[in-house]
Formats: C-alpha cells, sequence, structure tokens
C-alpha cells in the first residue's frame, strides 16, 4: 500500500547476510586433489603457487563481485561464461563447477572454447535452496602435446623423442584414472614408446593422436597447477511460481455473492473455483489482520469515520491482536486454514499482505513502546506526507535500541504465517524499513523455507528498487503502470530482460492496484484496460490484477489528477457484481489459457521488440530457445482510434524459412492468416479487440500451401 512514512532507512551497522560459500581445493563431484591451486583473479590476490599461469576473470552472471546470488527457478539451466588465457601458446582446459549448496558434492561441466579467450558452460538448478558454482582452468599439458606434434608432423619433421614425451604424460594420467581405463591408458603409452615392437614412429604418432585416446587423457587431466576463480558464486533457486503465475487480489471483506456484509473467509473460499477457472495461481488478500479504531479513517480517506465504517487493512492491530491475529469478521484462523488448502487443491497459493506498520491500537505499542519513534511531547510520531497526515499508522523504527528484538518480531510474523500453510508474501513498501533487515530476514527464513516467495511493493527510485530484489526479493514491482508508449515500453523492457537485471530482478506486472488508477486506464475505458492486459500478460511472466475493479474498467478517481479510485475499496465494503456488462472475464480467461499453453510465455528471456511504421503499434516476441514455440504479440496503444501499419519481422531469426511463406494464427480470435516475406500488414481497432497474439505455425512450404490459407 502506497502510504508515506517518516520511518528512515537507516539500521543500526550490522550485515548479516546470507552464509558466503569459500573457494574449495581442487576436484571432482567432491572428491580433493593433491596439489597446488591457483587463486583465480577477482582483482589482485597473493597466488598460493606461482606455477599455476592461467588467469581467469569476466565471469558471468556474477553481481557486484560475488556480493549477491543470481536468481533462478527450479528446472532453468545457468549458463556462465568467463575470459580464461594464459600467456603463451599452450592449450588450456576449463571447468563449471557446481553444487546445490554449501553441503552438496561438487559437480563438473567442462567448458567450452567460444574464441578470443571466452569460455562457456552451463549447469541446471534441480531443487529449491541455494546452489554454488565456481571455474576452474589448468594448461592442459596432453593437448599442448598434441598440438604441437601434430604441427610438426605436418611439417615433416621426426617426432620420436616427442612421442616419448607423450607416453609419459599418458603413464601419468593412467595413475590418476585407476581401473579398467588406467590400464587400457598404460597399453596406450607402451603401445605409442613402442615398448617390445618398435613400431613404425608413424603409426605410433597416429594412434597417439587418436579421439578416443584424447577423451580418456580430458578425463583425467593433470591438475596440480589449475587455477581456482577465487569467488564461490551463489544461486537462488525458488519453485516455478517465482517466475510465472498469474497473481489476482481481492478483498475478502467484499467478497462477491457474500451473505451479510461483511465477507468471510468461507465466501472466499466459494469463490475459489471461479478465480481458478479463470487461469489465476495466486490469489492475493489485503491484510486479513484486527484494524485499529483510533484514527481510523473514513470513505474516500476521510479522516473522520463514520459508525460502522471498516477503515483500513493497511491500519494493522487492536484488541484482538496484531500481525499474526485474523480479523474476527473473517473468520477463526481454523477457517484461514482451510481456506489455504481449499486454494491449494485448485493449484492456487494464498499470498498474504505483509506490512510493517501499526495502529494506535496494536499490542506492539503497548508491549515495545521503544520500536516507534517519539516526539518531543512524548506521543508516538505517526505517518505523514506533509500535508498528508496518517494519524491511523505508526512507522515502525528500525534504529531503535532494541533493534534486534525488533528484527525477531517482524521476522517472527513470516514464520508464523509459514506455519499456517502460507508461502507467498506481498510485502508493503519494504523500501522504507532497512535494507540490512531484509538480507537478514528473508536469508534465514529461505534457509529453512526456500519454497517462500517475497513480492516487493517498492515504487521506489531504481537503484533502491534493485538494491531490494539483490538483498532477496523474489519478484518486484515495477514502472509498468507509467510506461503507455511505445519508446517507452521498448526502452524498458529491454532493460529488464536483455541487461545484467535479469540476473536479479523479475518484474511482476500490474496494471492497476488498489492504490494505482493510472491516467491511462481513466481516459481509455475499457479498450484500455484490454491493452493493459495484453501487455502485462505478455511481456511478462508474472503478472497481476486488481480483481473486480479490473474485470469490470472501474476508472473513476477520487478526484482529477488524482490515481485514487473514488470509494475506494481500501476504506469501504463494495457491492462488485462480476457478471455486470462489459466484464472483462472471459478476455481475461483467454489471456491466461494462451499463458498456460504457450512455454514461450513462461519466462521473461526470449523478448523482442519489432518494428512498425506506426508509433501506436508496438510489436515484440517471445520464442522458446528451440523455436518450437514463436509468439508475435502486435497492440494497439491507443484506446480511441483505429490504427494500422506495417510490421517488419526478422525471418531468419525466426527461423522462417527462405521462402518467406508462413501462417500467423491469432490466440484470441482463433483466425489464420497467410503472411508472405518480412512485411505484413496490421490493424486494430481498440473498440472490438486491441491486440492480437499470434503463433507462428508450421511453414507454408509451397505457393500452392499459400493460395489455400487465402
Amino acid at each position: 500500500m502506497k502510504k508515506p512514512t517518516n520511518t528512515p532507512s537507516g539500521a543500526a551497522a550490522v550485515s548479516p547476510g546470507m552464509p558466503r560459500g569459500g573457494a574449495g581445493r581442487n576436484g571432482r563431484s567432491g572428491k580433493e586433489e593433491a596439489g597446488a591451486v591457483g587463486v583465480g583473479r577477482a582483482g589482485p590476490v597473493p597466488q598460493e603457487d606461482g606455477r599455476c599461469r592461467v588467469w581467469i576473470e569476466g565471469v558471468s552472471p556474477e553481481l557486484d563481485a560475488g556480493r549477491y546470488a543470481i536468481k533462478r527457478v527450479v528446472g532453468e539451466r545457468v549458463e556462465v561464461e568467463a575470459d580464461i588465457f594464459a600467456d603463451g601458446h599452450d592449450v588450456l582446459a576449463a571447468v563449471l563447477r557446481y553444487r546445490p549448496g554449501a553441503a552438496g558434492e561438487w559437480q563438473e561441466e567442462r567448458m567450452t572454447a567460444l574464441g578470443n579467450d571466452r569460455w562457456r558452460a552451463a549447469f541446471e538448478v534441480t531443487e529449491p535452496g541455494v546452489a554454488e558454482y565456481t571455474l576452474e582452468a589448468w594448461v592442459d599439458a596432453f593437448e599442448t602435446w598434441r598440438h604441437d606434434t601434430e604441427k610438426k608432423r605436418k611439417a615433416g619433421q621426426e617426432v620420436s623423442v616427442e612421442l616419448l614425451a607423450g607416453a609419459a604424460l599418458m603413464e601419468a594420467a593412467s595413475g590418476r584414472a585407476g581401473g579398467r581405463e588406467g590400464r587400457w591408458l598404460k597399453e596406450e603409452a607402451a603401445a605409442v614408446r613402442g615398448d617390445g615392437t618398435g613400431g613404425a614412429v608413424e603409426a605410433r604418432a597416429e594412434r597417439a593422436m587418436g579421439a578416443d585416446l584424447a577423451e580418456a587423457m580430458a578425463r583425467h587431466p593433470d591438475r596440480r597447477l589449475a587455477t581456482r576463480y577465487g569467488r564461490v558464486l551463489r544461486v537462488t533457486v525458488d519453485p516455478v511460481l517465482a517466475r510465472f503465475g498469474a497473481w489476482y487480489e481481492m478483498f475478502p471483506r467484499s467478497c462477491p455473492g457474500r451473505q451479510g456484509p461483511h465477507g468471510t473467509f468461507r465466501d472466499v473460499e466459494a469463490v475459489l473455483p471461479r478465480i481458478a477457472d479463470m487461469g489465476f495461481q495466486v490469489l492475493y488478500l489485503p491484510p486479513i489482520h484486527p484494524i485499529g479504531r483510533a484514527f481510523r479513517k473514513g470513505r474516500n480517506n476521510r479522516t473522520e469515520c463514520e459508525p460502522g465504517e471498516p477503515g483500513s487493512p493497511w491500519g494493522i492491530g487492536g484488541a484482538e491482536g496484531g500481525h499474526t491475529a485474523i480479523h474476527p469478521e473473517l473468520g477463526t484462523l481454523e477457517d484461514f486454514r482451510r481456506l489455504v488448502g481449499r486454494a491449494r487443491a485448485l493449484g492456487i497459493e494464498l499470498a498474504l499482505d505483509v506490512a510493517f506498520q501499526c495502529s494506535p491500537d496494536h499490542p506492539w505499542v503497548r508491549e515495545h513502546p521503544g520500536w516507534f519513534r517519539k516526539r518531543p511531547d512524548g506521543t508516538i510520531q505517526y505517518a505523514e506526507n506533509p500535508p498528508k497526515k496518517y494519524q491511523d499508522i505508526y512507522p515502525i523504527d528500525f534504529e531503535t535500541e532494541d533493534w534486534r528484538g525488533l528484527w525477531e518480531g517482524l521476522r517472527g510474523v513470516f514464520l508464523y504465517w509459514l506455519g499456517q500453510g502460507v508461502t507467498v508474501f506481498r510485502v508493503d513498501n519494504p523500501h522504507t524499513k532497512a535494507l540490512a533487515f531484509w538480507e537478514w530476514a528473508i536469508g534465514t527464513i529461505k534457509a529453512v523455507h526456500p519454497e517462500a516467495i517475497f513480492l516487493s511493493e517498492a515504487f521506489t527510485r531504481p537503484k533502491l528498487m534493485y538494491a531490494l530484489a539483490k538483498l532477496g526479493f523474489t519478484q518486484s514491482y515495477n514502472y509498468f503502470p507509467w510506461r503507455n508508449a511505445k519508446d517507452e515500453l521498448t526502452e524498458y523492457f529491454t532493460e529488464l530482460t536483455s541487461s545484467p537485471v535479469r540476473e536479479f530482478f523479475r518484474p511482476n506486472l500490474w496494471p492497476n492496484t488498489p492504490d494505482i488508477l493510472t491516467q491511462y486506464l481513466q481516459a481509455g475505458g475499457r479498450p484500455a484496460f484490454m491493452t493493459r492486459l495484453v501487455l502485462a500478460a505478455t511481456l511478462g511472466a508474472s503478472y497481476g490484477i486488481y480483481g473486480p475493479a479490473f474485470e469490470l474498467c472501474e476508472n473513476r478517481p477520487r478526484s482529477a489528477g488524482s490515481e485514487e479510485y473514488l470509494n475506494s475499496e481500501k476504506y469501504e465494503i463494495r457491492n462488485w457484481n462480476w457478471d455486470a456488462p462489459g466484464n472483462l472475464t472471459e478476455l481475461i480467461r483467454s489471456v491466461n489459457r494462451i499463458r498456460r499453453e504457450n512455454p514461450a510465455l513462461w519466462a521473461n528471456e526470449g523478448l523482442r521488440f519489432h518494428r512498425t511504421d506506426n508509433p501506436q503499434l508496438i510489436a515484440y516476441s517471445k520464442a522458446t530457445a528451440s523455436l518450437d514455440n514463436i509468439l508475435l504479440v502486435v497492440v494497439n496503444l491507443d484506446p480511441h482510434h483505429v490504427q494500422s501499419g506495417w510490421l517488419e519481422l526478422p525471418l531468419d531469426d525466426l527461423g522462417i524459412d527462405r521462402s518467406g511463406n508462413f501462417q500467423v494464427h491469432d490466440l484470441l480470435t482463433d483466425a489464420r492468416y497467410p503472411w508472405h516475406g518480412a512485411r505484413n500488414y496490421i490493424e486494430l481497432n481498440p473498440q472490438l479487440l486491441p491486440a492480437h497474439i499470434f503463433r507462428l505455425r508450421s511453414h507454408l512450404r509451397s505457393e500452392r500451401d499459400f493460395d489455400t490459407y487465402q
């Protein structure tokens, strides 16, 4: 909730972040080997052994010199690249070392040389938690020998002495290999030396150059002088829901179809099948706690509250309890647990709002007065953003002398609800709380509950928003609601998906929230809601809507120039009619079905914008790495007028054959169109449907095939 606060963001000097992994010694699959291991360069550091000649730098992905973990979800790959080189012209070898956590066994993948001293390898993360990775490289003595010996052979030089040197390398490798392969290498060494038979030099040399021998030697290299990268880097591995999901926000007290003046958890339970049928994976509930009575706000945020008005759910705390209590009119803890279970049975996770602020009636105000800032007259400082005053909210003071007790108390809120089966949290205004607290709290919670997901509601400065993501927040609200023009959307989403930001910042796109009714939605009416729905659901792998208000295209502001809703549900109970004329229910259901059925939309990577000759038409595609699922989205950004123009596509990049004949299938309308060549015509009427979501279907291989689709 976008309530201002005067709480400073500083905290006592402490940095209790997640445990840092230390660099291990040499080895494969957790088995240590003796020998010197150089420390890879992460700045000038002393070598353990000056004979370690390989240099490792430019590792990617790596956040702030390894200070923070990158993010992945279960089943995703981590592609790692680095600059690896040494003096001279020796052949190098390198491996990517990885493990599921500090206690796991190290595994290795050989790295591939890409050219210009750049190397790459990848591994897959398979379970929630923290994975680790680092690099190791060495001079490959055998491959260097093969390379040099082959050059001499091609130059017509005699290589009998070189064969003795190669045989010695094989002999040494046989000892490292052991077993059957060790015996085979020993036999090969003898043959290359010419033991017993002597053998022709050329025949022995040809045997030494065999592919099977090269592979065996690569499996058992001499790594005594290997260089290990000086950092063990981390990956926070989350459930798939952290990357892909559709969120639906609903106030339970206003639940449509409820019995009585105040909705209950049982009423929410009754509408779960509808929300599941619409294709949502997360149902997000604003705070469900008791609401304070002191300075309770009335309708439309009036400072005077009339009898019977329910107040704002973000005014947390009353005689019934605080952040671990339930508003009595919603039901009991047993009702809540039942709701969590019924939702999960339908494939829906329940998300709770965690807002660390208190009403004057909150138990913490009595029990921990030191957690709040006092004014000179002895009263507690309430939140304000002059000329606005929020007397119903007490911000928490993160500079309190009892900061340790405060931190434990706040973390305890998450742990309590995790104990009730909740694994998804939307965190209110985290940018107004100490950053060090978030790193400690989220890190220690996820060490025990790696399945937990934290959505940051921080509409703030970019660097602060990004810092919260690095410190542990799983997903983040962002600037999408206010990016309306084609160039704004293109620039912003290029940054989010094609820059290093993509390694740690997962955007969750919301066209509206209870606090945000943008001017675009106010002025554009129903077409604007349709436009923003398609953009949110296809630009991002995760998106959400403030449900009933969005479904019914609610666009009346409290006053001109305001982004607050008239008769805001934050301050009163609303009687929503989901079946009202003009609702977007069917369109939302269709869009979510398209998302589920097309893997190209399951991730943020693969987003690419395409040229149109009309600034009101934006076009972009998403594709799986194998190009077996390619979606092309074209949206009319003008909610008032028909817009048309020509779209250009990079056919080669999309895997379209050179004939240029292909079919596009509009998944929203089921219409199919034959297209030819890179340029094709688009026309969109926003009053009917302001967008196409095309799937590029099987390519049309001949003019005859092309004609059949016209």
